[in-house]
C-alpha cells in the first residue's frame, strides 16, 4: 500500500481534537493578521487598532465557519468509509482554496480594491496557505505526540500490570506481598501489604482504601472505580459485598446478621463494619467458603 493511500489517525477526525483544532486556527491566525496584515487588510479603512481588531475578527469568523461546515462534511465522509492521507491532503488543499477566493470575493466586492481578480486571488491563495498551513502542522504534530505518549503509557500500564498478575499467581499474595493501586491512568499511587488492607469504599470517581497503620484504621483515596481496580487485580483476594465495597476476604473476621441486613466485621481495635447486599451475598460466600477460619455469626 502506497503512503497516502493509508488510512488517517482516529485522532484527526475526532469530534473534540477538531474543535480544539478549529479554536487554535482561529486564535492563530486573528493574530497573524492583526501582526502582519494580509491581504491589505491595513489598507482597507482608516480605523484605529480597536476597530481594527474588531473587523479583522469578523474576517477571521467568516473564515472559521468555512472551516467548520469542511471539518463537519470531513466527519460525515470519514464515518461512511476510511479516509487516506491522500485524500485528506487533499481536503486541506480544497480548504485554502475555498478560503482564499472567499477572502478575494470579499476585498473584490466589498472593498473595491482596485486590482486584477486574479491577482487578488492569486495573493489570497499564497497568504491563506501561510496562515492556515502552519497552525495545521502545529495542531498535527502535537495531536500526533500526544497519541504516540497515551498508546505508550497504556503500553506500559499493561506492560505493568501483566508482571504484576504473573507474580501474584506466583505468590498468590499470601504473606507479606504488596498489592499495588493505581489510579484511572494506570499510574501507581499507592501499595500495602495484604495482611494490613481491609476493604475498598467507591466514593463517585474515587475510591477510598481503608487499612490499618500501627493497628489503627486509616484510609486513602485515588482517582479510580471498583470495577477498574477489580479488573486490575484479580488474584489479590478483593471481593465485592456490595456496589459500594469490596473487602479483602483475609481479614474478614465475622457476618452478623443486624436489622438493616448482613455486616461484615474485621479484626480490628476499633470496630470496622461493611455491608453485604444481597446482589452479591452469593458470590461473596462461595469466596469466602474457601477461606476457613471465619466466625460465622449471621
Amino acid at each position: 500500500m502506497l503512503p497516502w493511500e493509508k488510512k488517517i489517525p482516529d485522532y484527526l477526525t475526532d469530534k473534540k481534537n477538531i474543535v480544539n483544532f478549529i479554536l487554535f486556527t482561529a486564535a492563530f491566525a486573528l493574530v497573524f493578521i492583526n501582526i502582519y496584515s494580509p491581504f491589505g487588510v491595513d489598507k482597507w479603512m482608516d480605523v484605529s487598532d480597536v476597530e481594527f481588531f474588531f473587523y479583522s475578527s469578523i474576517v477571521i469568523l467568516i473564515g472559521m465557519l468555512v472551516i467548520v461546515i469542511s471539518r463537519v462534511l470531513m466527519v460525515m465522509v470519514s464515518h461512511s468509509g476510511t479516509m487516506a492521507y491522500g485524500t485528506y491532503a487533499l481536503w486541506i488543499v480544497g480548504e485554502i482554496l475555498v478560503l482564499a477566493l472567499v477572502y478575494t470575493l470579499i476585498q473584490w466586492f466589498f472593498l473595491h480594491v482596485g486590482t486584477d481578480f486574479m491577482i487578488i486571488l492569486k495573493n489570497s491563495v499564497r497568504t491563506t496557505a501561510y496562515i492556515i498551513l502552519l497552525p495545521y502542522v502545529i495542531a498535527w504534530l502535537y495531536l500526533s505526540f500526544k497519541d504516540k505518549y497515551t498508546t505508550l503509557e497504556k503500553i506500559e500500564s499493561n506492560l505493568n500490570l501483566t508482571d504484576y498478575d504473573e507474580l501474584a499467581e506466583k505468590k498468590s499474595l499470601q504473606g507479606h506481598a504488596m498489592i499495588p493501586f493505581r489510579d484511572e491512568k494506570g499510574a501507581l499511587k499507592f501499595s500495602i501489604k495484604k495482611e494490613d488492607l481491609l476493604y475498598l469504599e467507591a466514593a463517585d470517581n474515587y475510591v477510598i482504601i481503608h487499612y490499618l497503620d500501627n493497628a489503627k484504621p486509616v484510609r486513602f483515596m485515588i482517582r479510580n472505580t471498583l470495577k477498574r481496580i477489580e479488573e486490575m487485580l484479580p488474584h489479590a483476594g478483593l471481593v465485592r459485598s456490595h456496589r459500594s465495597f469490596m473487602v479483602n476476604i483475609d481479614n474478614v473476621k465475622m457476618i452478623r446478621k443486624e436489622k438493616d441486613g448482613l455486616i461484615i466485621g474485621f479484626d480490628t481495635p476499633v470496630q470496622v463494619s461493611v455491608p453485604i447486599s444481597k446482589t452479591y451475598f452469593d458470590g461473596f460466600m462461595r469466596k469466602l467458603s474457601h477461606f476457613p477460619g471465619l466466625e460465622d455469626s449471621a
